[in-house]
């Protein structure tokens, strides 16, 4: 008998087909259709394996698991899996560690080029008729030759760092654990407290997960440190950035402008005031996805389940408990 994969995510029938295109033989794959833990707990309660892309799972939603074996996280950040219930349930976790990250790296230097240039902005008054040339929101900035701060230094702050790297970019990392030399003059980085890289960074790019330490990281005193013609990018998660104080922020022009994928309620709300600001480039959490990299990390998260189908472990790489 076959064993059963669900997709926890609202998930579009032509997308689903494609990850079934993939399923390995002795599986079959369902999905979500809603939003919601009432209908994510309908879906679990007799799957085998979950997958959670962007959607939190909690307690609630995993107690309602009959036979669950493995959750597995579509992507790195498990921030949002009440991990320690799974722990008590008896259910492994699993991601696809670093699988997302040169898409991620490559998104957020887009966003960093369009929060520099009012990209966004320009886009958004030439579809409703209007020429903005002479009335930017701001001045517009190149990235080429400044100083670029990256918060988190894993496998996407790295490639972050080589991708400015390409425009000649000095590169700053705070990290609780820096590099040894060596690795550091490989990347052409350099260490720097969380106030010296907010204090000489034209761009700060956040990279770091979501955790007790870093909840609000980014708030109205690190606004007041960053220098007025700096952008911040956000391809991390919500909780970093106290959005309230973004908002004054932008508005009191005390940064140049900013550029969100993540936001602390997902998805954003309509009536959200990050919606109102010219000087905020916003997208809707895209930064992991890219076609030519969705067969990788796909076939990676099968292989995973099929590892614990078998009787054998997850490999430590992608083991979260």
């Amino acid at each position: 008998m076959p064993e059963t994969i669900v997709l926890l995510d609202m998930t579009a029938s032509e997308r689903a087909e494609k990850l079934r295109a993939l399923l390995p033989p002795g599986f079959v794959l369902t999905h979500g259709t809603m939003r919601g833990d009432a209908h994510m707990k309908e879906i679990i309660a007799e799957a085998d394996y979950a997958i959670s892309g962007q959607v939190g799972v909690s307690a609630d939603v995993l107690r309602a698991a009959r036979r669950l074996k493995l959750l597995h996280k579509w992507g790195v950040g498990v921030d949002n899996i009440d991990v320690a219930a799974a722990k008590e349930l008896g259910i492994k976790v699993a991601r696809t560690t670093g699988s997302n990250a040169v898409p991620v790296a490559e998104f957020a230097l887009g966003l960093t080029l369009a929060a520099l240039r009012f990209i966004g902005y320009g886009h958004a008054e030439l579809k409703k008729g209007h020429w903005c040339t002479g009335h930017m929101p701001g001045d517009t900035y190149t990235l080429s030759g400044k100083t670029v701060g990256i918060v988190g230094f894993g496998a996407i702050g790295k490639n972050v760092a080589k991708l400015f790297k390409g425009f000649g970019c000095t590169i700053l990392y705070a990290k609780r654990q820096p590099l040894d030399a060596a690795q550091e003059a490989a990347l052409g980085v350099k260490h720097a407290s969380m106030a010296e890289l907010l204090a000489q960074s034209d761009v700060v790019s956040l990279h770091c997960p979501l955790t007790p330490e870093t909840t609000n990281l980014i708030d109205a005193a690190a606004f007041r440190a960053m220098k007025k013609t700096a952008v911040l990018v956000n391809v991390a998660r919500g909780g970093v950035v106290n959005e309230a104080d973004l908002v004054v922020a932008l508005r009191a022009k005390e940064i140049a402008g900013a550029a969100m994928d993540v936001f602390s309620v997902e998805p954003l709300p309509a009536d959200s005031e990050l919606l109102t600001l010219d000087n905020l480039v916003v997208t809707p959490h895209l930064a992991a996805m890219a076609a030519d990299n969705f067969a990788p990390t796909v076939r990676r998260m099968f292989a995973n389940i099929e590892h614990v189908s078998r009787g054998e472990p997850v490999p430590p790489l992608d083991l979260v408990v």
